[in-house]
């Protein structure tokens, strides 16, 4: 059954969608890199070297190396003028700094985007049709991974509000779900009054949620948002959501390194390969 669905939701969209073919020249995607100042558990982390590159270059050469480049614009929303002359050196563009009051560690991620779309129609009268957003806290994403996800979703993006990467896990937690009918379903569309919290801060919530699923939802087969590789449709800000109804399952079979504390980083720094078509420099702890 896991492998039937498999083929379904991954190795099927993939055939049909990977031939290479060039997108339309008006097709615009929007990647943004978020990495505010103020991280906590590692002070800098976005900016602390790791293989000879700042953490945040991983995510803009991921970025440069898509074979979608040429639709695109990379940008970083940063609220510190020193992580952005680091983004624009490696190449990404950095427009606008990014107000505090959206840059704290309890801020979301509508919020940012919220602003750097708003700010790009109101200032460069660019609005583009999709935006993909990079976690700077993945060096091992896998380039690969980017290309088929934009690749599946710049089909079906008529029938979809989005795509997120996911992997299939055993766990009880807040940002689960289930597939169905070819969608991805969240087990909590509602928690505590909160709507969509999938879409806001894990801190928010308890983080054993077992107590909170039916027995009948541990049955299921579920699926965890890991992150890695988040796409959707830009219109989408206009109603206050960056997910949607209908969101696309990209099912990654192996987990990617997310640096949060430092034991990811020091996994992340002894990881064998990170994945860009650059040489691998010697690891900085």
């Amino acid at each position: 059954m896991h492998l039937l669905l498999f083929i379904v939701t991954i190795l099927l969209p993939f055939y049909m969608f990977s031939s290479g073919t060039p997108l339309k020249e008006d097709i615009q995607i929007l990647t943004i890199i978020p990495a505010r100042c103020g991280s906590k558990g590692i002070p800098h982390k976005n900016i602390k070297n790791l293989r000879g590159k700042p953490l945040i270059a991983w995510s803009i050469l991921q970025a440069k190396q898509s074979r979608h480049v040429d639709n695109m614009r990379i940008i970083v929303s940063t609220d510190s003028e020193l992580y952005a002359a680091i983004a624009r050196s490696y190449g990404a563009e950095t427009p606008f700094l990014r107000p505090k009051e959206i840059s704290h560690d309890e801020a979301i991620d509508i919020q940012w985007a919220e602003h750097a779309l708003t700010w790009l129609e109101e200032h460069e009268n660019y609005v583009p049709d999709v935006v993909l957003q990079l976690r700077p806290t993945y060096p091992t994403r896998k380039v690969d991974d980017i290309d088929h996800a934009l690749d599946i979703f710049l089909k079906v993006r008529d029938q979809y509000d989005s795509l997120r990467s996911v992997i299939q896990s055993e766990k009880l937690k807040l940002k689960m779900y289930h597939i169905t009918d070819g969608k991805l379903v969240p087990f909590f569309k509602e928690f505590n009054g909160i709507k969509e919290p999938y879409n806001t801060l894990r801190n928010f919530f308890p983080d054993d949620m077992s107590k909170y699923y039916t027995e009948g939802q541990k049955q299921n087969t579920r699926y965890l948002h890991n992150g890695n590789i988040d796409i959707f449709n830009a219109k989408l800000i206009k109603v206050g959501s960056i997910s949607g109804e209908t969101i696309y399952p990209y099912i990654m079979e192996e987990e990617m390194i997310d640096i949060d504390t430092e034991e990811d980083w020091e996994r992340a720094c002894k990881h064998g390969k990170i994945k860009t078509k650059d040489k691998h420099e010697p690891c900085d702890y």
